[in-house]
């Protein structure tokens, strides 16, 4: 199991958490927004308010979870292929 992953976090926990007093920011927390690339974040913050504010359903709540997980993953796998591109980089100049 990847440790990036919230195994607990599904549409249903996204449901119960839109009671909470400042939902935006604690499900955006739970979906780990800030592991993402800057207009991921923002996009992802934009559809959870979006479905907040429209009082989404579970499809969608499923939707967004997944769309935020794909979007930490791709982030992470840029990151670390900046980091080899770098490295060769580095190598080659030496």
């Amino acid at each position: 199991m990847n440790p990036n992953e919230n195994p607990d976090l599904t549409a249903s926990n996204l449901a119960a958490l839109r009671n909470q007093p400042e939902a935006l920011k604690v499900i955006t927390e739970r979906l780990k927004v800030k592991q993402m690339g800057p207009a991921d974040h923002i996009r992802t913050k934009h559809e959870v308010k979006a479905w907040l504010e429209a009082d989404g359903n579970l499809k969608e709540a499923e939707a967004i979870i997944t769309r935020a997980r794909a979007r930490r993953e791709l982030w992470q796998t840029q990151s670390v292929t900046q980091k080899m591109t770098e490295r060769q980089e580095r190598r080659m100049e030496q």
